[in-house]
């Protein structure tokens, strides 16, 4: 159906002869698409980005590096915990994270710590019932809250972080007190590593997702704190815009071109650039070819998406000029409507080169 969801019952030979050209350009494409699996993401004037893979299981990482994977931007380890009876343990969270790590062969590896509530619970892990459970007990809160959960997720990482290139980050922060409790557990949970003489390496960068507004707001604050932003635009749209995006009365005004969500997305790019710290992306607006080449004059360094959007997402990459980006995303932060800066973008043409 040359990928527009189509079916044409009983076609004549003239629809067919359309869908056989169709067809013919989508398997070239694909043959393109192949080539670049092994290419790195770098634009006409050589500006180098870094496109990476979102997981859930350590099943996921032979995906991820069939579509050129440069390395994995989100590894959600929620899955671990689910579809269980209880907690998994310190030896099962440490051989996954250990597959992942050796599977991805010294490439950047970022583990995102448990990050329970909102929509996803544990039928074992016993949460009240909530008015706004996306604002609620979740993400670090939970851990924070309940330290033994978390320090024995993040013993299973340090001891995991020998076999690859490990970074680990915190959801949902806020603020710096939460950040700097987080960091505490950490420095807790490798002295007593250190005590027990096992090995860990040191080299383990520690970032946070900037999810929340107040994060971008005070961003600079935190690039001080960190080693990296990502920035998980799914949850950062609905709360700059206040829009419950499972609610379909109001899903229109959940937007990602909304001025606001990319002032914010550039403010932070720009204060972990300030610090000498990169920034990433691991939410939806990351693979969107729409958007890429905004993000690109952004400055964005990393861009994590699903395994099968790096290919597409690296062809658009390698044929875009950093410079040309920069200007557009300098007019696209002046506009005052989401449809303004639509329009600025389709003017462009970028998808048709």
């Amino acid at each position: 159906d040359g990928d527009e969801g189509v079916v044409i019952v009983n076609p004549d030979e003239e629809t067919l002869q359309k869908y056989r050209e169709k067809q013919k350009k989508l398997v070239e494409y694909k043959k393109e698409l192949s080539k670049l699996v092994n290419a790195e993401s770098i634009t006409i004037d050589g500006r180098k980005v870094e496109l990476a893979a979102n997981i859930g299981t350590p099943s996921n990482v032979e995906g991820a590096l069939k579509n050129g994977a440069e390395g994995v931007g989100l590894f959600r380890t929620e899955f671990l915990y689910m579809d269980k009876d209880s907690l998994p343990t310190e030896e099962e969270q440490f051989e996954a994270y250990k597959a992942v790590l050796e599977g991805m062969g010294g490439r950047p590896v970022v583990i995102r710590t448990l990050d329970i509530g909102g929509d996803k619970k544990l039928p074992y892990l016993k949460i009240d019932e909530e008015m706004n459970p996306f604002l609620g007990y979740r993400a670090i809160r939970l851990c924070l809250d309940r330290k033994d959960i978390f320090k024995t997720q993040l013993r299973a990482l340090f001891r995991a972080s020998v076999y690859g290139n490990l970074k680990i980050m915190f959801p949902m922060i806020s603020g710096v007190d939460e950040l700097r409790q987080a960091k505490a557990v950490v420095e807790e949970v490798k002295n007593e590593l250190k005590a027990e003489g096992i090995a860990y390496s040191d080299n383990v960068e520690i970032g946070i997702m900037i999810e929340i507004p107040s994060a971008a707001v005070i961003s600079d604050i935190l690039a001080k704190e960190v080693d990296f932003f990502s920035i998980g635009t799914n949850d950062l749209i609905q709360y700059t815009v206040a829009v419950d995006r499972m609610n379909e009365k109001i899903s229109y005004l959940y937007d990602p071109f909304h001025p606001a969500v990319l002032r914010l997305i550039k403010m932070v790019i720009d204060n972990a650039h300030k610090e000498g710290k990169w920034a990433g992306m691991c939410g939806e607006m990351a693979g969107d070819e729409r958007i890429i080449p905004v993000l690109l004059g952004f400055g964005l360094d990393e861009f994590s998406m699903s395994a099968s959007s790096i290919l597409k997402a690296r062809k658009l990459i390698t044929s875009l000029n950093y410079e040309e980006a920069k200007k557009l995303s300098d007019e696209v932060i002046m506009c005052a409507t989401s449809e303004e800066i639509k329009s600025k973008i389709e003017y462009k043409n970028w998808n048709d080169r």
